[in-house]
């Protein structure tokens, strides 16, 4: 017979490669928010979800338990079939932990496959998240990179968390880059999947000394950042990276690139248009209905980000902040290391 399993079971035995996570609930559910790294093998699809469920509400349990289980049966050997590919035990859940996760550990059991189920299902685990981070105690000293748009501040936190670093990557969790423009070319995050994926990382780099993250504002597009974070990049380390404007510009294209996404490139644009001087997003916006992206970029940052930015940054203590000039963001991650290093030099002395 099946085991139930906890949260914290499931997520020891998963970050240990011991378990596979499956969300058997439909396919929009999962892409709605699930755990992070599970995989999804529905036991209905949407349209067979919704019949079931409008045969729940309409008629009643049994009528909708009857179906479900013809509808299921029909592709049980498949369904039984995609699981036998994933190798060890695997722990199913759907969103109470209810019928169709019970179902699919059941039938697993008597193929003969190590199964277990979440106790309470994904809406249990979103509780636990929830509470999770209403009580977070983040004891590491941050260290915050700021600097003007385009100054590879992102780029240089995922180099830094490629070799290892405890970067915490909000703008990546968000699936946003903060700004007007921020949603171009990436897929935007709910509320639910970035707490999920900000609580796992969390706890990865709970042990750390220092945590590395970007000075974004409270809300990422629609993600709000929790208040213990905010609170925590203010009394952080501030580093401030400078690049030069060539070197800005060319991140930005890269990052946006404009030519591939002109309309919603546009449609941002216009958005602050009217908070431009108007002969110079007269200019602006000819530039770009031309297809002159880098001069365009060029003037919006001139006229309106870094003024922004100046503006934003004149209450920070100048003391109190890093500045780091250079060339490359490979410079600047250099430099970001070497006041890491002396940080741990300091507190070893």
């Amino acid at each position: 017979m099946f085991q139930d399993i906890t949260i914290e079971e499931l997520l020891v035995k998963r970050s240990n490669g011991e378990i596979a996570a499956i969300d058997v609930r439909s396919p929009s559910e999962y892409r709605s928010a699930s755990i992070p790294g599970s995989l999804n093998i529905p036991l209905f699809d949407d349209e067979e979800r919704a019949e079931v469920g409008t045969l729940y509400t309409q008629t009643g349990v049994e009528a909708a338990k009857e179906r479900g289980l013809r509808i299921a049966s029909a592709k049980l050997p498949e369904f039984v079939r995609q699981f036998k590919e994933i190798e060890g035990p695997k722990a199913v859940f759907c969103w109470r932990g209810g019928m169709r996760s019970r179902t699919t550990a059941t039938v697993l059991d008597l193929m003969g496959i190590r199964v277990y189920r979440l106790n309470g299902g994904f809406r249990a685990y979103r509780k636990w998240v929830v509470a999770r981070l209403e009580n977070f105690e983040l004891n590491a000293q941050a260290y915050v990179l700021g600097g003007n748009t385009g100054s590879g501040k992102t780029a240089a936190l995922q180099r830094l968390q490629a070799e290892g670093y405890p970067v915490v990557d909000l703008e990546n969790m968000a699936g946003h880059r903060g700004s007007v423009f921020g949603g171009i070319g990436v897929e935007a995050r709910n509320q639910k999947t970035f707490d999920a994926l900000l609580l796992e990382r969390l706890l990865e780099v709970a042990d750390s000394p220092y945590i590395l993250l970007e000075a974004e504002s409270k809300r990422i597009g629609r993600i709000e950042v929790p208040a213990f974070l905010m609170r925590k990049k203010e009394e952080g380390v501030q580093i401030r990276v400078g690049l030069p404007m060539e070197e800005r510009v060319r991140h930005i294209l890269e990052d946006y690139r404009p030519q591939e996404h002109a309309e919603a490139c546009m449609a941002s644009f216009l958005r602050i248009k009217a908070y431009i001087h108007q002969p110079v997003a007269a200019e602006i916006h000819r530039l770009m209905e031309s297809g002159e992206y880098a001069d365009a970029v060029r003037m919006m940052l001139e006229s309106y980000y870094d003024p922004k930015y100046d503006y934003s940054a004149d209450g920070l203590d100048p003391e109190s902040v890093r500045e780091i000039r250079a060339a490359t963001v490979e410079e600047a991650v250099q430099r970001i290391k070497d006041i890491l290093a002396e940080k741990a030099a300091a507190e070893r002395s």
